[in-house]
C-alpha cells in the first residue's frame, strides 16, 4: 500500500487561533483497511451508530492465510454481536493437538481446552470464510474497493483523504487497519520523524524470521481421509529434523477438508533464505518450494498428496514477522491491528488481538460526545492507554509458542522436549487460564453471558454511560424535590 515518497504530505499543525469546530453528533470515521481489523471495526461502529466508510486498496478483500484459529479472547464479542453460530456453522473446535516428528513419532499432546474452566472452545475454520461473512456484515455502500491511500491532511476541523483515483474523502476520525505495511502509519510517520516527534523505536525494520505457505484442499473423500469426518478438528505438528528447518500443520475444518501450513524458518537454510528475499510471490514460485517438501510425511499420506487436491491460485505466501510500535496515534489519526502491532502467529493471536483493537477502539469512539478535536485526542489517547500494555504483555508468550512450534535451533529442540516431556500440566493450565482471561466486549451493547468459571479481566467502563446515567439520576432527584 505504499504510495511513493514525492506523494508524501505533511499533516498540517493542529494548532491554530481559530476554535476549533464542536459537533453534537457522533463522529464519521474514516476506516483503510477491508481486513479483519477493519470490516469489525464497521460492524461494531454500525451497532453504535457511529457513521463510517471503509476503504479498500484492492478490487476485492483477500485474506492472507488460509488457517484461522480464535480464541476465547475475542469470541464473547462475536457472541454479543450475533455472530457466534455463524462462526461455528463452518469451524471445528480445536480441543487438542498433537506435535509429531519428520517421522510422525510423538513429541507430545498439547494440552486439551477445559470448557468448564475457560468456558469456549477454540475454533478452527478457513480464514476466508470468516472475512466473508464479516464483509456481508457491512453495507455495500458503506466500502469502496480500489481506493489506495496517497496522503492525508488533517487539522483541528476534520481529515482529508486523497486517493490515488485523485478522489477525496473527509471524516472526523482516519483508522489505519491497513495492516502489516500499512499506508496510514507510513505516512503519519514520515510526518512525525519530520518533525522529531517519532520515537527511535518505531523507524526500525520489523524483524523476520519465518515465512509461511498456507493453503486449504478442496472437498476430501472421507473414506481415504476418515478424520475429515471428526466433528473436532484433528490438529498435527510435525516438526522437521535438525537439518530440516521446517515445521507442517494439519487441520481438518468443515467441507471435508484439510487446511495445510508449512513454516520455514529463516537463517538456517539458504533456500528457505532464498524465499525470503525473493520478489516474485507468484503461484508459479510457490509451486516450486511446494515442489521441494512434497515428501514430507504427514498422518494422510505426504503433503505432496495434499498439494495435488489443493487451488495452487489460492495458496498464500506470508512472513512472520513482529514488531510493536510506540506510536498508534496522532491528531486525528489512529492505528489498529497489524499496523500498530504485529504478533507471531500463536493461536490465532494476531487475528485476536486485531478485533480486540477494533472493540476497544469502538468503546472509546462511542465515549465521543459531542464531537470536538479535544474529545477525539482523549478517546484516541484513552484507546491507545487501555490496549498498549494488553498488547505488550503477549510478546513474550507468541515469542514462546514460536519458538516451541517453529523453533529449529538447539536450544529450541531442548526447550520443546522439557515443555513437552517435564513441564507439569497445571502449571499449563495455568498459563491457558492466564492467557484467556482478557476478553473485552462493547461496552455499549447487551453483554454476552459469562461462561466458564474463569475470572475474567474487567474492562475500563464507557464514560459516557457513566456520565448519562448519573445525569438521569440527577434528574430523577430533582423530580423528586419538585
Amino acid at each position: 500500500m505504499s504510495a511513493p515518497s514525492e506523494t508524501i504530505q505533511p499533516i498540517p499543525s493542529t494548532s491554530s487561533t481559530m476554535p476549533a469546530v464542536t459537533l453534537d453528533k457522533s463522529p464519521h470515521v474514516l476506516i483503510a483497511g477491508a481486513g479483519l481489523a477493519g470490516l469489525f471495526l464497521g460492524i461494531l461502529l454500525e451497532r453504535a451508530g457511529i457513521s463510517y466508510e471503509i476503504f479498500e486498496r484492492s478490487a476485492e478483500p483477500r485474506p492472507l492465510g488460509a488457517i484461522m484459529c480464535l480464541s476465547p479472547n475475542i469470541l464473547p464479542a462475536f457472541e454479543q454481536l450475533g455472530l457466534l453460530d455463524e462462526l461455528l456453522s463452518f469451524s471445528k473446535p480445536a480441543i487438542r493437538g498433537q506435535m509429531l516428528t519428520d517421522k510422525l513419532k510423538l513429541i507430545g499432546n498439547m494440552l486439551a481446552n477445559s470448557a468448564d474452566l475457560i468456558g469456549y472452545d477454540r475454533v478452527l475454520f478457513a480464514r476466508p470464510e470468516l472475512q466473508d461473512m464479516l464483509l456481508k456484515k457491512i453495507p455495500s455502500k458503506k466500502i469502496q474497493l480500489s481506493k489506495r491511500i496517497v496522503h492525508f491532511d488533517q487539522d483541528q476541523d476534520g481529515i482529508t483523504v486523497t486517493f490515488d483515483d485523485n478522489t477525496t474523502a473527509r471524516g472526523d476520525i482516519l483508522v489505519g487497519a491497513d495492516g502489516a505495511h500499512s499506508a496510514v502509519r507510513k505516512h503519519l510517520y514520515a510526518t512525525l520523524e519530520k518533525e522529531s516527534l517519532l520515537p527511535e523505536v518505531d523507524t526500525e525494520a520489523m524483524s523476520k524470521g519465518y515465512i509461511s505457505l498456507v493453503g486449504t484442499t478442496n472437498a476430501l473423500d472421507p473414506v481415504k481421509y476418515p478424520g475429515v469426518l471428526e466433528k473436532e478438528s484433528e490438529a498435527f505438528y510435525m516438526i522437521g529434523d535438525k537439518n530440516t528447518p521446517y515445521t507442517w500443520v494439519t487441520f481438518t475444518i468443515p467441507g471435508n477438508r484439510i487446511c495445510w501450513n508449512v513454516i520455514i524458518q529463516l537463517g538456517l537454510s539458504s533456500t528457505a533464505d532464498e524465499q525470503a528475499t525473493s520478489s516474485d510471490w507468484t503461484s508459479q514460485n510457490n509451486k516450486k518450494m511446494l515442489d521441494e517438501i512434497r515428501h514430507f510425511k504427514t498422518p494422510y499420506g505426504t503433503m505432496g498428496d495434499l498439494f495435488d487436491v489443493t487451488d495452487i491460485e489460492k495458496v498464500s505466501k506470508v512472513y512472520f514477522e513482529d514488531k510493536l510500535f510506540e506510536t498508534w496515534t496522532h491528531g486525528r489519526t489512529v492505528l489498529i491491528g497489524d499496523a500498530a502491532h504485529m504478533l507471531l502467529p500463536s493461536s490465532g493471536a494476531g487475528a485476536v488481538n486485531a478485533m480486540q483493537d477494533a472493540v476497544i477502539l469502538a468503546n472509546h469512539l462511542y465515549d465521543i460526545k459531542p464531537t470536538s478535536f479535544e474529545n477525539i485526542k482523549t478517546a484516541l489517547s484513552g484507546y491507545r492507554n487501555e490496549r498498549f500494555d494488553a498488547i505488550k504483555d503477549q510478546y513474550p508468550q507468541s515469542y514462546m509458542s514460536a519458538k516451541l512450534i517453529y523453533g529449529h535451533t538447539l536450544w529450541e529442540r531442548i526447550l520443546r522436549y522439557v515443555v513437552f516431556n517435564w513441564l507439569p500440566s497445571s502449571l499449563q493450565r495455568k498459563q491457558m487460564s492466564k492467557d484467556t482471561a482478557y476478553r473485552p466486549q462493547a461496552n455499549f451493547l447487551p453483554q454476552a453471558p459469562k461462561r466458564g468459571s474463569l475470572e475474567i479481566i474487567p474492562q475500563w467502563p464507557s464514560k459516557r454511560i457513566e456520565k448519562e446515567k448519573e445525569e438521569a439520576a440527577k434528574k430523577g432527584a430533582d423530580a423528586t424535590v419538585l
